[in-house]
């Protein structure tokens, strides 16, 4: 909050830019801008006068592929964007990547030979993230070290991937808010159906129903999806596009990313407050018998 209105901020901001000749400008996890007015502003800023020296260039960084989905027709047209694609890393590539930090890390002999190959599958397998990869090593070796054990073993690798799952998504999960929590409860109902992957609408038909049921005011379609955004980009779900034919087009399919069990146990004040629905009655009871 600035205490100014937009159209003074914005003011400000092509003041700034017209001292300048050619400008990029990076907007990381753009799929969180929550008003797209900027991403419609920026690119026509010269076409409307506001800038008459500066030429403005935009770059969107987002781990979200069905972002643009979300975007009004008008700003679509103004971005003329061209999609440049990252592919996660595979697993020789995570490989190479771990094999650099155990040089460092780790003492010789301290890997068992495979080690190293099960991380980097492991991070192949989840998102491709070396950041996660790297993290699984790291809980493995801390494993080992606190058993005294001579080397780290593919056991000490399976328990440390078991016990940074349940971290992530238990402190994942907790630190939501309740319309993100409402959102991933719609997705898990469809998981215990065996009815995932599902499209953002199959999911939103649920979450309204959700929080109708409960009397909670829903968010519309574009709050909903950026709080599925946030749920992919935290790892608790997943979201693959997919090619639907000539008349579905492209759409993401969302499912979950870990165990229903421990999705439905760590949701379980959100069930306890909305209603248990009738898919996961099985899981809920487990839940609350442990």
């Amino acid at each position: 909050m600035t205490g100014y209105p937009q159209s003074k901020v914005y003011q400000f901001l092509w003041e700034e830019l017209d001292q300048y000749g050619t400008i990029l400008i990076i907007l990381d996890e753009v799929d969180h801008v929550n008003d797209d007015s900027l991403l419609y502003q920026i690119p026509r800023a010269r076409d409307n006068g506001y800038v008459t020296s500066a030429k403005i260039g935009l770059i969107g960084i987002s781990n979200d592929l069905s972002y643009r989905e979300g975007l009004s027709a008008k700003v679509q047209s103004s971005l003329c964007e061209k999609e440049v694609y990252f592919p996660p890393y595979d697993a020789g590539e995570l490989r190479k990547v771990l094999e650099q930090r155990t040089q460092v890390a780790f003492r010789d002999d301290a890997l068992s030979e495979d080690v190293i190959p099960l991380c980097a599958a492991y991070g192949a397998k989840d998102s491709g993230d070396a950041r996660q990869a790297i993290n699984l090593l790291l809980e493995a070796g801390d494993i080992a070290r606190n058993e005294n054990a001579p080397q780290v073993t593919k056991p000490h690798v399976d328990q440390a991937k078991r016990k940074l799952e349940s971290d992530q998504i238990t402190t994942g999960v907790s630190k939501l808010t309740e319309h993100a929590r409402l959102t991933l409860y719609a997705l898990t109902t469809f998981a215990a159906d065996g009815e995932t992957p599902v499209t953002s609408p199959t999911i939103r038909e649920r979450y309204l129903a959700l929080c109708s049921s409960s009397g909670i005011d829903p968010l519309s379609h574009r709050q909903m999806q950026s709080h599925l955004s946030e749920l992919k980009m935290m790892g608790v779900i997943t979201g693959k596009e997919r090619n639907l034919g000539r008349r579905g087009g492209k759409k993401v399919l969302y499912g979950l990313n870990y165990d229903l069990g421990l999705i439905t146990e760590t949701l379980a004040d959100t069930i306890d407050e909305i209603g248990v629905h009738r898919s996961i009655q099985s899981f809920a009871k487990n839940s609350s018998e442990q």
